[in-house]
């Protein structure tokens, strides 16, 4: 039984027949792959805000108010995100202003939604460019189709032959399509998956710096201490000056 040579056996078989481009096509599909996967497992809300990291911290800055040490410790005891994010906060506690505190978590913020996007735009360069490599190798499957016809002198009135060199061209472009459309969808849903954490992060940080920002109850003012003020020279002069009423027998009452 003769078998095609147009007709697709397998998957070797089918990355063969599309080219040279398909080997850059299949490197980039494993990449995407490692990238999606890593970015799931560490993208997981547990990993990124712990349902019990908040209500521990509010415990140990009730229970020890004022003490930042204690709080930092509790924050270097887990490694999500949130709580990098708010010991940056907690640093600036001291301070007694809610914009400083504010400010530092803003920053933190920065910072580690910088680490939660890590390795996403590789994957937009994959979507993007895929789809064009898979067009290259169907424009190099064309142009040597029709090169393969033009010096064949039996070619001449045989469309089958420049028919199954375009089939085989056009592989490599189905090719660069399957892998750029599901990772296009993947690295939009991871885009989503990091807003919607962010957003999380922020309403948590909100509600600390509402609670602590001010660093607690605010401090008694300390009196100014009482500078006991020396006589004036007109109360001394005054104090000198003395009315003595003497009296005399049979004299008037003279004053002196």
């Amino acid at each position: 039984m003769n078998t095609n040579p147009a007709q697709v056996q397998n998957i070797m078989d089918f990355v063969q027949k599309g080219g040279i481009m398909m080997i850059p096509i299949g490197l980039c599909s494993l990449i995407a792959l490692t990238v999606i996967i890593e970015r799931l497992i560490s993208l997981r809300r547990k990993s990124i805000i712990p349902s019990s990291f908040l209500p521990g911290l509010r415990k140990v800055m009730d229970d020890k108010p004022g003490d930042t040490t204690a709080a930092l410790g509790y924050c270097r005891r887990s490694s999500s995100a949130v709580a990098t994010v708010l010991a940056a906060g907690i640093r600036k506690i001291d301070r007694r202003s809610p914009e400083a505190v504010e400010k530092s978590i803003e920053e933190a913020g920065e910072r580690e939604v910088l680490k939660m996007r890590k390795h996403l735009r590789a994957l937009a360069v994959i979507a993007s460019v895929t789809p064009l490599m898979g067009l290259l190798g169907t424009i190099i499957g064309m142009i040597m189709a029709f090169q393969t016809v033009a010096m064949s002198g039996e070619a001449l009135g045989k469309t089958e032959m420049l028919a199954g060199g375009i089939y085989q061209a056009m592989i490599s472009t189905a090719a660069g399509l399957s892998v750029a459309i599901p990772v296009l969808i993947c690295y939009h849903w991871l885009s989503a998956k990091i807003e919607r954490l962010v957003a999380d992060i922020d309403q948590l940080s909100v509600d600390f710096v509402d609670e602590f920002g001010d660093g607690g109850p605010p401090r008694a003012p300390v009196p100014e201490p009482k500078v006991a003020r020396a006589p004036s020279h007109a109360t001394k002069t005054e104090g000198k000056k003395q009315t003595e009423t003497v009296v005399t027998p049979g004299a008037k009452v003279a004053t002196t």
